[in-house]
């Protein structure tokens, strides 16, 4: 949904715009393409892989910053800029991390159970599988992942890893494939990974510390453009934007009115469109929320 998160951003050519996760670079190279000289982008992303993407891109309205997107504020600083037009987000997994089998994000593949967005994460998906207790591995695939025998499965990861530490995702895949619904193993799958990836990553804290800092670092009017994946960030974002708290408590004052730093611009989120769905299948889950700085 290239267009539409370029479209939410209502860039001024003239602007300073991030984009906080610029994973292969597709988001900020349409950014560019609608500034004008003066124009400035600010990109992160802690993936090295990404700051090779950077490196082909000769603009230098392009400002690279080579760290998780939670310290947005406290960067924009240190490059001595205090609020901008427009932030893009777009909290997906990226084509890159996918497709490498060594990077142990996907499902398809054989690789070291890694599963690190970028080397400042605190551990690998193989540290925690050796590490957590049955009952953490539980609230994880429980929480995370919506894993209904998020307990069986648990259990299942302590017997196993008793006999040999677990290493690979074919490792991990065999414990899977004996738990696994009938003709539901890759949905499945996809739960249990993800639950892992986001432990590791850390990721729910990390949008929270990021929303936390946007209503801040935008101008007036300013735009807020978010793409989520899964329900556990869209509830984040959506509760964000309604109430100015990730927990979607509204602060009203003695004449009901809310308040709150931003407002939606648009009266429920945009999702891809049959045409999208045919070039990009991951597209499925994606959910596109744009606000405004009141």
């Amino acid at each position: 949904m290239l267009h539409e998160c370029i479209d939410g951003l209502h860039i001024d050519p003239a602007g300073i715009y991030v984009d906080v996760t610029f994973g292969g670079g597709g988001h900020s190279k349409a950014i560019l393409a609608k500034l004008g000289p003066e124009g400035r982008l600010f990109s992160f992303d802690q993936d090295p892989d990404a700051w090779e993407q950077a490196e082909k891109i000769d603009d230098e309205r392009l400002t690279l910053i080579t760290a998780n997107f939670r310290y947005l504020e406290k960067y924009l600083r240190l490059h001595r800029v205090k609020q901008v037009d427009g932030i893009l987000a777009d909290f997906g997994v990226s084509s890159f991390q996918l497709d490498a089998p060594e990077r142990g994000f996907s499902i398809r593949f054989d690789g070291p159970l890694d599963m690190r967005m970028g080397p400042s994460a605190s551990m690998t998906a193989e540290e925690l599988l050796n590490s957590y207790s049955a009952e953490e591995l539980q609230r994880i695939l429980g929480m995370y992942g919506e894993v209904k025998n998020a307990r069986t499965l648990a259990q299942a990861i302590i017997q196993a890893r008793t006999r040999k530490p677990l290493e690979t995702t074919q490792e991990f895949k065999e414990i899977l494939n004996k738990l696994a619904p009938k003709h539901r193993e890759f949905k499945y799958f996809a739960q249990v990974f993800q639950a892992i990836r986001i432990e590791v990553n850390q990721e729910l804290a990390v949008i929270e510390e990021f929303l936390a800092q946007a209503p801040t670092v935008l101008k007036p009017e300013g735009r807020l453009v978010i793409m989520s994946f899964h329900s556990l960030e869209d509830r984040l974002v959506k509760n964000f934007i309604k109430a100015g708290n990730v927990q979607g408590k509204e602060d009203k004052d003695l004449f009901g009115v809310v308040h709150r730093p931003l407002e939606s611009v648009i009266r429920k989120p945009i999702t891809a469109s049959e045409e999208e769905l045919k070039i990009n299948p991951r597209s499925r889950s994606a959910k596109l929320r744009i606000a405004a700085k009141l």
